[in-house]
This record gives structure tokens, C-alpha cells and sequence, in this order.
């Protein structure tokens, strides 16, 4: 079998486990998320480096919750030059808190954070400033990474010690997968794919439980078709208070 087949047969391996191990939790993620929607609170999204893309994934994306919004990070996302700059950042003690502070967050609002490690000062921060504010906080993080190392922050504690609920993306140590003969350092990570396909899931369960609850959800179509921006200006002036980020 060749690299090509043995990462995606990986891939279909995590997620299959994921599945199995982390579908309470994240069931519960769901509900967690249709409650507050459903109550007029927001949904945030925070992550420092790749995390960060799993940030920006769930919003104003098509197929996705119009009520869900990225958190920035200024010196923490990979646009950032050099990126080597957002190795340093996410370790600042007290940043996380800055940052949090500085948006319109509210007491009912959820916080989904995204650190494989979970170790580094920043996401943690963040993480305890909303439960502070609070804030119900989800984490996704790769707990046979995170378990192993020491914390960066002043807590001793890592992400998923810190956060009301946990979600394992079931990746191996220190996030590569694959190991090639004669070569010692291991390739080819998987917490970006997993974790998106994971998310989007728990977003997919929500918007059913919000049907459920009798509310139609605030979900975005593509502008690409036709009448989708039509669609969209509406759903953005419908939930305008639960949108931060226009």
C-alpha cells in the first residue's frame, strides 16, 4: 500500500473510531450549541496557528450556522509573516484574555476552541476567561498529545482541563500518522481534516435540533446559486445580534 492509500485509509480509521468514542460528546456539543442558538445567544470560534483554520472553517460557510463567529487572533493565524511569529504568540501569557475581552462575548454565548496540544498559554487563557464571562466552552483538542506534555501556562493545566466539554479527535502523538522506512520523523497530520469533518458534523446535529425545537435554523446557502444572496442578507438582518462579524 502506498502513502496515497495509507493516509486516507488513516483518515477513515480516526474518524471511525472518533465516531465510536466521541459521539455522546459530541451529541451533547449539539445540544449544547441548539440551546444557546435557539435562546438567542452566539456561538465563537477560537484557534492559534493551523487550529486556527478550524476556526475560520465553521464561519460564514455555506451549509453552516450564520450564528457562529471567528474569533481573531492578530499574530496567531498562518497569514502571519514569518509564521514562525505564531509559535511565540500563542506561548504569551495573558493574551488569550486580551483577546476574549475585546469582543462582545456574553454570559449563554459557547466558545468552541481548537488546540491539538492544548498546552500553549494562549487558547487556555481564552478558555478561562469565557468560563469567567460565562461562557460554555468546547474544546477540540488530541488527548494522547495533550495528556503527555506539560502545560505552558501559569495554571499547569492543559486545554480539555479547563473546558465545560471535550472532544478527542482521536490523531496520534504529536499529530503526523504515517512513518517511512529509513526515515525518523513521522508525516502527514490529520488533525486539520478530522477536525473539520468532526465539527461540522456536531454543526450538522445542531441544525437538526433546532428543527426539532420547532425554530428554523440560521443556516447559510452558497452566494454562488441562484437567490443565495438574497438568502443570506436576510439571515444575517434576522439574527444580527447573535452576528459579530459585519
Amino acid at each position: 500500500m502506498g502513502e496515497i492509500e495509507s493516509y486516507l485509509e488513516r483518515v477513515r480509521a480516526i474518524l471511525r473510531e472518533a465516531e465510536k468514542t466521541q459521539g455522546a460528546v459530541m451529541e451533547k456539543a449539539a445540544q449544547v450549541l441548539a440551546a444557546a442558538i435557539v435562546e438567542k445567544h452566539s456561538i465563537w470560534t477560537f484557534g492559534t496557528g493551523h487550529a486556527g483554520i478550524l476556526a475560520m472553517e465553521l464561519y460564514y460557510r455555506t451549509g453552516g450556522l450564520a450564528v457562529i463567529n471567528y474569533l481573531p487572533a492578530p499574530g496567531l493565524v498562518m497569514d502571519v509573516m514569518p509564521p514562525t511569529l505564531t509559535t511565540s504568540m500563542e506561548r504569551l501569557s495573558g493574551y488569550g484574555r486580551a483577546l476574549i475581552a475585546a469582543h462582545p462575548v456574553k454570559a449563554g454565548d459557547v466558545m468552541i476552541l481548537h488546540s491539538v496540544s492544548g498546552r500553549n498559554a494562549v487558547p487556555i487563557d481564552a478558555a478561562i476567561y469565557a468560563r469567567e464571562a460565562s461562557l460554555f466552552t468546547i474544546c477540540l483538542s488530541n488527548l494522547k498529545t495533550s495528556a503527555s506534555v506539560p502545560s505552558r501556562h501559569e495554571s499547569g493545566k492543559r486545554l480539555y482541563e479547563v473546558c465545560d466539554l471535550v472532544i478527542d479527535n482521536c490523531g496520534s502523538y504529536g499529530d503526523a500518522e504515517l512513518d517511512l522506512p529509513g526515515f525518523p520523523e513521522r508525516i502527514a497530520p490529520t488533525s486539520t481534516v478530522v477536525g473539520a469533518a468532526l465539527l461540522n458534523a456536531v454543526v450538522a446535529r445542531t441544525v437538526a435540533l433546532i428543527l426539532e425545537m420547532g425554530v428554523t435554523p440560521p443556516v447559510f446557502v452558497s452566494s454562488n446559486v441562484p437567490g443565495g444572496d438574497e438568502h443570506n442578507a436576510r439571515i444575517m438582518e434576522e439574527h444580527d445580534d447573535q452576528i459579530h462579524y459585519m
